[in-house]
Protein backbone atom coordinates (compact mmCIF):
# COMPACT_ATOMS: atom_id res chain seq x y z
CA UNK A 1 0.00 0.00 0.00
CA UNK A 2 2.87 2.34 0.73
CA UNK A 3 4.17 1.75 -2.80
CA UNK A 4 0.77 2.53 -4.24
CA UNK A 5 0.54 5.66 -2.09
CA UNK A 6 3.90 6.68 -3.56
CA UNK A 7 2.45 6.38 -7.06
CA UNK A 8 3.03 2.79 -8.15
CA UNK A 9 0.10 1.56 -10.25
CA UNK A 10 1.63 -1.93 -10.25
CA UNK A 11 1.36 -1.97 -6.44
CA UNK A 12 -2.37 -1.27 -6.70
CA UNK A 13 -2.75 -4.10 -9.22
CA UNK A 14 -1.07 -6.44 -6.75
CA UNK A 15 -3.27 -5.30 -3.85
CA UNK A 16 -6.39 -5.69 -5.97
CA UNK A 17 -5.39 -9.16 -7.17
CA UNK A 18 -4.70 -10.33 -3.60
CA UNK A 19 -7.90 -9.01 -2.06
CA UNK A 20 -10.47 -8.90 -4.85
CA UNK A 21 -12.29 -12.22 -4.33
CA UNK A 22 -12.35 -12.41 -0.52
CA UNK A 23 -13.40 -8.76 -0.25
CA UNK A 24 -16.23 -9.23 -2.72
CA UNK A 25 -17.42 -12.38 -0.91
CA UNK A 26 -17.32 -10.51 2.40
CA UNK A 27 -19.51 -7.74 1.01
CA UNK A 28 -21.99 -10.13 -0.63
CA UNK A 29 -22.34 -12.23 2.49
CA UNK A 30 -22.77 -9.20 4.72
CA UNK A 31 -25.53 -7.58 2.68
CA UNK A 32 -27.29 -10.78 1.64
CA UNK A 33 -28.66 -11.73 -1.73
CA UNK A 34 -31.71 -9.52 -1.74
CA UNK A 35 -30.05 -6.12 -1.59
CA UNK A 36 -30.68 -5.63 -5.29
CA UNK A 37 -28.94 -5.96 -8.58
CA UNK A 38 -25.46 -4.59 -8.56
CA UNK A 39 -25.41 -3.44 -4.93
CA UNK A 40 -22.52 -5.69 -3.94
CA UNK A 41 -20.57 -4.63 -7.03
CA UNK A 42 -21.25 -0.99 -6.24
CA UNK A 43 -20.07 -1.36 -2.63
CA UNK A 44 -17.02 -3.28 -3.84
CA UNK A 45 -16.13 -0.48 -6.26
CA UNK A 46 -16.80 2.20 -3.63
CA UNK A 47 -14.40 0.41 -1.31
CA UNK A 48 -11.61 0.41 -3.90
CA UNK A 49 -12.33 4.04 -4.81
CA UNK A 50 -11.96 4.91 -1.12
CA UNK A 51 -8.63 3.07 -1.04
CA UNK A 52 -7.47 5.17 -3.99
CA UNK A 53 -8.78 8.43 -2.50
CA UNK A 54 -7.15 7.81 0.88
CA UNK A 55 -3.87 6.36 -0.44
CA UNK A 56 -1.87 9.60 -0.10
CA UNK A 57 -2.64 9.79 3.62
CA UNK A 58 -2.40 6.07 4.36
CA UNK A 59 -0.50 5.29 7.56
CA UNK A 60 0.25 1.65 8.38
CA UNK A 61 -1.16 1.57 11.91
CA UNK A 62 -2.44 -1.95 11.23
CA UNK A 63 -2.25 -4.48 8.42
CA UNK A 64 -3.56 -3.26 5.08
CA UNK A 65 -6.22 -5.98 5.24
CA UNK A 66 -7.61 -4.55 8.47
CA UNK A 67 -7.83 -1.10 6.92
CA UNK A 68 -9.41 -2.43 3.71
CA UNK A 69 -12.08 -4.45 5.49
CA UNK A 70 -12.83 -1.55 7.82
CA UNK A 71 -13.57 0.59 4.76
CA UNK A 72 -15.73 -2.17 3.27
CA UNK A 73 -17.52 -2.65 6.58
CA UNK A 74 -18.44 1.04 6.71
CA UNK A 75 -19.83 0.82 3.16
CA UNK A 76 -21.87 -2.26 4.12
CA UNK A 77 -23.23 -0.58 7.26
CA UNK A 78 -24.31 2.45 5.24
CA UNK A 79 -26.04 0.18 2.70
CA UNK A 80 -27.81 -1.83 5.39
CA UNK A 81 -29.05 1.40 6.98
CA UNK A 82 -30.32 2.67 3.60
CA UNK A 83 -32.01 -0.66 2.90
CA UNK A 84 -33.59 -0.83 6.35
CA UNK A 85 -34.91 2.71 5.96
CA UNK A 86 -36.36 1.78 2.57
CA UNK A 87 -38.24 -1.27 3.82
CA UNK A 88 -35.88 -3.89 5.17
CA UNK A 89 -33.88 -6.85 4.00
CA UNK A 90 -35.38 -10.22 3.17
CA UNK A 91 -32.65 -12.51 1.91
CA UNK A 92 -33.40 -15.62 -0.08
CA UNK A 93 -31.17 -18.22 -1.67
CA UNK A 94 -33.74 -18.82 -4.39
CA UNK A 95 -33.77 -15.31 -5.74
CA UNK A 96 -35.02 -14.63 -9.26
CA UNK A 97 -31.67 -13.96 -10.89
CA UNK A 98 -29.97 -17.01 -9.36
CA UNK A 99 -27.28 -15.08 -7.48
CA UNK A 100 -27.91 -17.16 -4.37
CA UNK A 101 -27.35 -20.37 -6.28
CA UNK A 102 -24.23 -18.96 -7.92
CA UNK A 103 -22.87 -17.89 -4.54
CA UNK A 104 -23.54 -21.36 -3.15
CA UNK A 105 -21.57 -22.84 -6.04
CA UNK A 106 -18.53 -20.68 -5.22
CA UNK A 107 -18.41 -21.79 -1.60
CA UNK A 108 -17.40 -25.33 -2.50
CA UNK A 109 -15.27 -24.31 -5.47
CA UNK A 110 -12.31 -22.60 -3.84
CA UNK A 111 -10.37 -25.11 -1.72
CA UNK A 112 -8.13 -22.41 -0.21
CA UNK A 113 -10.95 -20.89 1.87
CA UNK A 114 -11.15 -22.26 5.40
CA UNK A 115 -13.51 -23.26 6.99
CA UNK A 116 -15.53 -23.34 3.80
CA UNK A 117 -13.29 -25.93 2.12
CA UNK A 118 -15.15 -28.74 3.85
CA UNK A 119 -18.39 -27.81 2.15
CA UNK A 120 -18.39 -30.20 -0.78
CA UNK A 121 -21.84 -30.06 -2.29
CA UNK A 122 -24.15 -27.32 -3.41
CA UNK A 123 -26.70 -28.41 -0.82
CA UNK A 124 -24.13 -28.11 1.94
CA UNK A 125 -23.10 -24.70 0.66
CA UNK A 126 -26.73 -23.56 0.61
CA UNK A 127 -27.24 -24.89 4.13
CA UNK A 128 -24.16 -22.96 5.22
CA UNK A 129 -25.46 -19.75 3.61
CA UNK A 130 -28.82 -20.16 5.32
CA UNK A 131 -27.07 -20.74 8.67
CA UNK A 132 -24.73 -17.78 8.08
CA UNK A 133 -27.65 -15.53 7.17
CA UNK A 134 -29.45 -16.60 10.35
CA UNK A 135 -26.63 -15.33 12.56
CA UNK A 136 -27.10 -11.98 14.25
CA UNK A 137 -25.34 -9.26 12.25
CA UNK A 138 -22.51 -8.74 14.76
CA UNK A 139 -21.71 -12.45 14.92
CA UNK A 140 -21.89 -12.86 11.14
CA UNK A 141 -19.61 -9.86 10.67
CA UNK A 142 -16.99 -11.15 13.12
CA UNK A 143 -17.12 -14.61 11.55
CA UNK A 144 -16.72 -13.23 8.03
CA UNK A 145 -13.88 -10.91 9.01
CA UNK A 146 -12.02 -13.89 10.39
CA UNK A 147 -12.99 -16.46 7.72
CA UNK A 148 -12.85 -14.23 4.64
CA UNK A 149 -10.34 -11.56 5.57
CA UNK A 150 -8.16 -13.68 7.83
CA UNK A 151 -8.14 -10.94 10.46
CA UNK A 152 -6.90 -11.70 13.96
CA UNK A 153 -9.05 -11.08 17.04
CA UNK A 154 -7.26 -7.80 17.66
CA UNK A 155 -7.73 -6.70 14.05
CA UNK A 156 -11.44 -7.56 14.13
CA UNK A 157 -11.75 -5.59 17.36
CA UNK A 158 -10.07 -2.59 15.74
CA UNK A 159 -12.17 -2.85 12.57
CA UNK A 160 -15.46 -3.08 14.49
CA UNK A 161 -14.57 -0.72 17.36
CA UNK A 162 -15.25 -3.27 20.10
CA UNK A 163 -13.04 -5.06 22.61
CA UNK A 164 -11.19 -8.29 21.94
CA UNK A 165 -13.31 -10.14 24.50
CA UNK A 166 -16.46 -9.02 22.66
CA UNK A 167 -15.00 -10.36 19.41
CA UNK A 168 -14.17 -13.67 21.12
CA UNK A 169 -17.74 -13.95 22.38
CA UNK A 170 -19.23 -13.12 18.99
CA UNK A 171 -17.05 -15.70 17.29
CA UNK A 172 -17.78 -18.34 19.90
CA UNK A 173 -21.54 -17.81 19.59
CA UNK A 174 -21.34 -17.69 15.79
CA UNK A 175 -19.45 -20.97 15.60
CA UNK A 176 -21.79 -22.64 18.07
CA UNK A 177 -24.84 -21.54 16.09
CA UNK A 178 -23.28 -22.62 12.80
CA UNK A 179 -22.39 -26.02 14.27
CA UNK A 180 -25.94 -26.38 15.55
CA UNK A 181 -27.47 -25.41 12.20
CA UNK A 182 -25.11 -27.64 10.20
CA UNK A 183 -25.20 -30.59 12.60
CA UNK A 184 -27.11 -32.73 10.06
CA UNK A 185 -24.26 -32.37 7.53
CA UNK A 186 -21.62 -33.54 9.96
CA UNK A 187 -23.40 -36.62 11.30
Amino acid sequence: MLSFAAGSAAAFDLLYARHEKPLYRFIVRCIGNSAGDGVAEELFQETWFAVMRHAPGYQPHARFTTWLYTIARHRVIDQVRRTAAAGGISASLDDEDGEGAALAETLAADERDEPLARLQTRAQAQAFLVALDALPAEQREAFLLQAEAGLSLEEIAAATSVGVETVKSRLRYARAKLRQQLRAWVE
